[in-house]
């Protein structure tokens, strides 16, 4: 475990606290009335430790990756639509895409290990960490080694981002199989029920779900001996891209920049970076609560607030990047929006 302990985080200072809050109370409106726009404005202030943050080149990174649990029949969709769909990407043709170009998303695409071969000269990242992980049906999806060079892979890039100019980290994933990791991820760490974890995916129906269950089930009364640390369980269940989210997550906090957290599998992740650095949790703002099964109830278990709510479960970092504008909204309010001082309108009366 000694190798999960090199991150440098620390929660952000709390000593301009009171200075931002007497900033957000002082605008004109009643006291608390822009509601969870002042908890954003707030936080962000703090994390920047500034009263006047600004978001500035806000990144999207999509790790993609196969899973060999996949081939027990936990998808409604075939394992090689994962590389189509890095495909997809690459030519800009994916939801995600379309958000991140409204939004002005830098947007990076990384083989974290799918099961395919891309050409060297597409534009991609490439950090394959393996052609898909093992079915952990039957043994452990990944090496201890591969899960420790998958967080530092992921913490390099995030490094990268935040060096090429951003305070600002969305992180997506590709991969079919992939709300099967998080559905077992979320609940040997959590220990939330298997069952209220584990969700539809792709659109399975409900004998499709059953046999989701039964399967997922059995993967954990396999590791019924096994310890739940989170190298543990990231090597026994997790998936390439998850693993490599999750040392985003704690490289993005460790240079300080905001996170925006997508869906189920990404907050899955962000709950295995939580074991390694519970300090991330502090940088992250949650984009919106998904369809997905499990993620209300992981959401719930880190007490956590999302942004929106709009049935999504799509995956590929959509949700984090249309909450984006939420963010600013924040910052603009906090920035620009005058104080009944100096608009010269009347505050509340005394008492």
């Amino acid at each position: 475990m000694s190798a999960l302990t090199d991150y440098y985080l620390t929660a952000p200072n709390q000593a301009l606290k009171p200075a931002l809050q007497h900033k957000i109370d002082h605008k004109t409106k009643p006291l608390g009335a822009l509601g969870q726009l002042e908890e954003v404005a707030l936080r962000l202030g703090l994390i920047q430790q500034t009263l006047t943050p600004h978001l500035k080149r806000p990144a999207l990174v999509i790790f993609a990756a196969d899973h060999g649990l996949a081939a027990s029949g936990v998808s409604l969709y075939p394992p090689e639509v994962t590389a189509q769909m890095v495909y997809n990407f690459l030519n800009g043709g994916a939801a995600t895409n379309v958000f991140a170009r409204q939004l002005g998303f830098a947007l990076q695409v990384v083989d974290a290990g799918v099961n395919a071969d891309f050409p060297e000269d597409l534009p991609i990242r490439h950090c394959k960490l393996g052609y898909g992980t093992a079915n952990c049906l039957r043994q452990p999806a990944m090496t201890a080694e591969q899960v420790i060079s998958g967080l530092e892979t992921g913490r390099q890039i995030a490094h990268e981002e935040v060096a090429a100019g951003s305070n600002l980290l969305a992180f997506g994933e590709m991969g079919i199989g992939n709300t099967s990791a998080a559905a077992l991820i979320t609940h040997l760490l959590a220990d939330i029920p298997l069952a209220d974890c584990t969700g539809r995916g792709t659109g399975l129906d409900d004998a499709g779900l059953a046999h989701k269950q039964a399967i997922l089930q059995q993967v954990v009364d396999r590791l019924a001996d096994q310890p739940r640390d989170v190298l543990t369980v990231l090597s026994e269940v997790g998936g390439f891209e998850v693993v490599m989210m999750t040392g985003a997550m704690l490289g993005a906090a460790e240079k300080g920049a905001a996170i925006l957290v997508d869906g189920f599998i990404a907050t899955a992740a962000l709950l295995a970076a939580m074991k390694i650095a519970p300090e991330v949790r502090d940088y992250a703002f949650f984009g919106h609560c998904s369809q997905e099964g499990g993620h209300a109830h992981l959401l719930a278990h880190l007490q956590a607030r999302p942004l929106l709510q709009l049935e999504l479960r799509l995956g590929e970092g959509s949700g984090a990047v249309l909450a984006y504008s939420l963010l600013q909204a924040a910052c603009g309010f906090l920035n620009e929006m005058a104080s009944f001082e100096e608009a010269g309108v009347s505050n509340k009366e005394p008492g």
